[in-house]
């Protein structure tokens, strides 16, 4: 057995755990004879040339089962049909590869595994799904690897700026990653009692525009106002920004690049800094001064260590790695439950009728979103005398009717 070998690769972006990941896989297969190589760069390490390899032993997988970041460095290369060649696999005896990535990792695992098949390698594929996100549909609701630990990281960040909002009685505005789901928001938001979240799912009866995100942190701090608190925090998830109207977009003055479609590039900008000075602008009209500030609350917590949580998961994610392989499954991704048994899931348990995999997303309608939204701060009818003593059209910041929830 010592000729054979697997392989590991990692692509999209980082998540703390995947260590934990590299490494318990490396030692679960180390320990039954087999050569593990870690190739740096993704698909484009792997089908290149001279792929650039890490040879693991014991030591080295050892020492960075706790650590932050990937040993291995990662790519989003997603490769065509045409790139598809089976030299490292067939020069390395290579019997197994295991992607750790998001579902375009996973996808193009199990098209290089068909092209394989059609060689004279055959190599099963195991995927580790990881995002910070925790947007995939995995289940029992079970969280993505790395979620727990990057919402901590968020949480002391996030701790730290609310007691600086309160020692210098003025707000920020925060925003954090999440491109289509609201989960790192709101689990940071609650976590920290911030006045004012805003995540894409509270848009259900309603589009997303830029006005009403302003006015929804306009309706924090002037109920804060009145109740004589003068700071806070809101915090914005990035993927209601990217749900607005891309017209709107480049309608709004803000200083965009653009890609080579004329798409605005959304990841070359920073959301709070817009979010404040939309802000900052409308507060100036309405005769109202209030300071704020942005923060952004985005690479920070990707490659941060992994919490106890994630250390216990990627651990049993990767020996579930050798158990998929032992029992001769391939082509699935390796999951979990609460009760910590190993389950191979498949693409085709995603993906819809259209072959897209739906993001998981935040349950609003779940007694703990009704609660942490309760726990808001912002302007309700009831509030409209008060209200009214700062500004004329109170109920246009009214949290109800700004989402179309009454």
């Amino acid at each position: 057995m010592s000729n054979q070998s697997i392989a590991i690769i990692c692509g999209g972006g980082p998540a703390p755990g995947i260590n934990t990941v590299v490494s318990t896989v490396a030692k679960t297969f180390l320990k039954s004879g087999y050569r593990v190589l870690g190739v740096h760069g993704g698909y484009k390490g792997i089908l290149s040339e001279k792929p650039d390899l890490i040879d693991f032993d014991f030591a080295y997988a050892d020492r960075i089962f706790s650590r932050g970041g990937s040993t291995l460095v990662m790519s989003r290369f997603k490769p065509k049909e045409e790139d598809f060649n089976a030299k490292f696999f067939i020069d390395n005896n290579v019997k197994l590869l295991v992607t750790i990535g998001g579902d375009d990792t996973a996808s193009t695992a199990n098209r290089l595994a068909k092209f394989l098949k059609k060689s004279p390698a055959d190599v099963k594929n195991i995927h580790v799904p990881k995002t910070i996100d925790n947007d995939l549909p995995l289940p029992d609701r079970n969280p993505t690897f790395g979620f727990h630990s990057a919402k901590d990281e968020g949480v002391k960040i996030g701790n730290t700026i609310y007691e600086d909002a309160i020692t210098s009685q003025n707000w920020f505005i925060m925003s954090a990653m999440g491109r289509s789901a609201g989960h790192l928001a709101f689990g940071i938001a609650s976590a920290c009692h911030f006045p004012m979240l805003i995540i894409p799912e509270m848009f259900n009866k309603t589009n997303i525009t830029l006005d009403k995100v302003v006015n929804l942190i306009i309706s924090s701090m002037i109920k804060r106002k009145i109740e004589n608190i003068n700071y806070g925090v809101a915090l914005v998830s990035e993927g209601v920004f990217h749900l607005i109207d891309e017209q709107e977009l480049k309608d709004s003055g803000i200083l965009f690049t653009y890609d080579a479609h004329g798409h605005p590039e959304l990841g070359n900008v920073s959301k709070s800094n817009i979010f404040n000075v939309l802000v900052q602008e409308k507060l100036k009209s309405l005769g109202i001064e209030i300071k704020s500030r942005p923060v952004e609350l985005g690479y920070e917590l990707r490659c941060c260590r992994p919490i106890g949580y994630d250390l216990t998961l990627c651990t049993l994610l990767g020996i579930g790695v050798k158990k998929l392989f032992d029992d001769n499954i391939t082509g699935c991704i390796v999951t979990t439950n609460s009760r910590g048994d190993i389950k191979p899931m498949f693409l085709s348990e995603f993906e819809n009728s259209d072959g897209v995999i739906p993001p998981r997303l935040v349950d609003i309608d779940a007694e703990i979103s009704k609660l942490g939204f309760k726990n808001l701060h912002f302007l309700e009818e009831a509030d409209s005398a008060k209200s009214s003593k700062l500004i004329d059209n109170s109920q246009e910041f009214e949290f109800n009717k700004i989402l179309n929830w009454n």
